[in-house]
This record gives structure tokens, sequence and C-alpha cells, in this order.
């Protein structure tokens, strides 16, 4: 390790303040950590490159947001509380400035939901951020994707489409719209949400892949199909204006990166979850339901033949 690895290593360091619930933080081989009494720990990692997951002319800023966010909205999808992360970082070049703006976004978001970073790592290499994040949530409260039975509500938060729809104009060689970049950029974490979904959510994922495709590993994991109306897909105005009919119905179907959360929820919880939607101020709207069998179906766009099930790294 060079004395340039150090003196970035000291430069996060410094950002970072000390915390009861860490024990030993940023500079040994491990960081300790107190986990409250009676709490599981959520564990969750997510690795970004440049060029697949992020545009190569992304503000550092935006990126340090972003590496974050990805990690919160897994925390959120199991209802955890936020506590502590680790960063890893390959750059191509020790770049102190570039650093500062990437912390200035990585280190604003997580004094926003509570969290701390206490260690990590940094190598030379293609940009590649790869983060781990740890959350607190108590023992048999946790959302997961196993819980979803037929006849259950399907619901999904905020809008959908808009980040694939940024990535999109973006691989076309036009101007993405500036609101559609916003939310590739700098996703929103519902760690509110997943937290108010504790006892009322029978199951939850986060969309990162697409909808259907996220959708698909609950019901796999829950033993059930799913019907869901493309008409009943939530679009924002941004998404409107830029693509219309079966276009945009197919990036709200099967785009990912928006990081909103997909829950399913018995019928009798309708008005709770509507409740808590309008407490929290976030647009939560029912799209389907879980039936029998195992075929996640997307009723609106039946006739544009073969959907694709969502990102895959190695297609």
């Amino acid at each position: 390790m060079s004395e340039r690895e150090f003196d970035l290593i000291a430069r996060i360091r410094r950002r970072v303040a000390a915390r009861a619930d860490v024990v030993l933080g940023i500079g040994d081989d491990c960081a300790l950590l107190a986990p409250p009494p009676g709490m599981l720990l959520a564990v969750t990692t997510d690795t970004l490159n440049a060029g697949v997951h992020f545009p190569a002319d992304t503000a550092p800023t935006d990126l340090g947001w972003k590496a974050l966010a990805v990690n919160l909205s897994d925390l959120a999808a199991m209802g955890a509380q936020p506590a502590w992360c680790t960063l890893a970082l390959s750059l191509p070049q020790a770049d102190a400035a570039w650093l500062d703006a990437f912390c200035d976004g990585f280190l604003a978001l997580a004094q926003d939901y509570g969290m701390t970073l206490v260690g990590g790592d940094t190598t030379r290499g293609p940009l590649a951020i790869t983060v781990t994040a740890h959350g607190c949530v108590p023992a048999g409260a946790a959302l997961r994707r196993d819980g979803a039975g037929v006849g259950d509500e399907v619901w999904v938060s905020g809008t959908l489409g808009d980040a694939a729809a940024a990535l999109a104009q973006w691989r076309a060689g036009h101007a993405m719209a500036p609101a559609l970049r916003a939310r590739l950029d700098r996703p929103m974490p519902r760690v509110a949400l997943g937290l108010a979904l504790r006892g009322v959510a029978s199951s939850c994922i986060d969309i990162s892949d697409g909808l259907l495709a996220d959708l698909a590993h609950v019901c796999r994991a829950s033993g059930v199909g799913a019907e869901i109306a493309a008409d009943a897909l939530p679009a924002s105005p941004a998404l409107q204006a830029a693509f219309a009919g079966d276009r945009r119905r197919v990036l709200q179907a099967t785009g990912g990166d928006d990081y909103e959360l997909c829950f399913t929820a018995p019928a009798a919880q309708r008005e709770a979850v509507q409740a808590l939607g309008a407490r929290l101020g976030l647009p939560l709207a029912r799209i389907g339901r879980i039936v029998a069998g195992s075929e996640v179906r997307c009723t609106g766009l039946d006739g544009f033949g073969p959907l694709a099930p969502g990102y895959q790294h190695f297609a």
C-alpha cells in the first residue's frame, strides 16, 4: 500500500464523526461494531462500475450519493434501520478533488439516514465502487421475499421507468431530460417506507433490475404467480413527456435503477397501506395481485411481444 493510498484513507477518515456504537472504525484491519440488543443484523453489498451502472461523465458527488443509495434501498426492502457501511474504491488515479466531491454526496446521504462509514479499501484500477451496508431489524420483523400469498395485492412506491428512460436517451445519443437524469443519478432510498411496512406487508423487494424481474424473485421465493396491469403502473410527468404508449409502459415494467419498493400486502391491509402512504407523503400505487402458479404477467402489454426480463449482467 503506497503512502498516497494512506493519504486517501486519512482524507476520508477525517470526515467521519465518532459514534458510540462504533467501538473501532476506520484505520484497523476490521471495524468493531455494537448492534443493539435483540436486533438482527441485515447486511447487503452492491458494486457500481463505470459504463455499466452509470455514465462515465457522472458527477462524483452524484456517484457518491448513488453508491450508498442503492445499498440503503436494499435495507429499506428488508425493513431494516441503517447503521454502518464500508466503502471499497477502485480508482484510475489518486485524485483528492474527485474523492472530496464523491464524499460530499456519500456522506451527505449517510447523515440523512443515520449511517456511518466504518472502513473499506482503496486500490488502483478501473473506476468501481463497492459498498457494504449494515442495518438492524427486530427478530421476526424483517420484510422478506418469501411471504407473498395468493390474494395479496401488489403495490409500488413512487413512479417507475424514469432511470431506464434516462439511460435509453443516453444510449441513443440524446441529451437526458434533467428530471429523468436526476432519478438515475440520485435515487431516493425508501427507508421510511420500509420501516413503516413492518407488520403490514407480506413481502417486499426493491426495484433495481426492473419491476417484472424483481417481482419474479418474490414470486419464486413465495411459490406464487402475479398479474400486473400495465395501465396501473405510475408514471412521472417527465417520463410521459419523453416516451408514449407501449414504449413507456415497457420502460416502466422492465427498466431498472428506480430503487422504488415493490411489496405485497393482504387486501385487508389496503387502508393501512394508503394511510402510511399519506403519512409519508409518498404515492403508493396498487398495480396487481398475487395469484396461484408461478408466472408473472403484465396485462396490457400482451400484444407487444416477449418482454425483456429486466437487466441481466451476464446475458
